[in-house]
């Protein structure tokens, strides 16, 4: 049984490290690094890339007040489409106008129909 446990701890360990490995390539800040390398790589994007490294790094505070407003843009744009969606919904609900509808006013009094008095009710 002492060898069974060995193996299962060995599996594990080796099953931990390959986690952690894959986790490490995952990260966000490797996955930026890993785009940019690949945009580097393509000489016609090599020259815009580095122009533009050189442009954020010069004005960084212009650079993230661009990324907000389009941020903001975007945000509006969605709130947008969605009340749109919304409103087409609401037009397509069919609606039922009979002509008679009538507002209500609370100031006049309720107006019955006349009834003749003679007219007996059956029960």
């Amino acid at each position: 049984m002492n060898d069974l446990e060995r193996e299962i701890e060995e599996s594990r360990a080796r099953l931990d490290d390959t986690i952690d490995r894959i986790q490490g390539r995952l990260s966000v800040p490797n996955l930026v690094d890993e785009m940019l390398g690949n945009a580097r790589r393509v000489p016609a994007l090599n020259t815009t890339y580095d122009s533009a490294l050189e442009a954020v790094r010069r004005n960084p505070v212009p650079v993230l007040l661009i990324a907000a407003g389009v941020g903001l843009l975007f945000s509006r744009m969605a709130k947008d489409a969605g009340r749109r969606r919304t409103e087409v919904a609401a037009t397509r609900v069919p609606t039922l106008n009979t002509g008679a509808a009538r507002g209500y006013d609370p100031d006049l009094p309720t107006v019955r129909p006349a009834r003749d008095p003679l007219d007996k009710t059956e029960i």
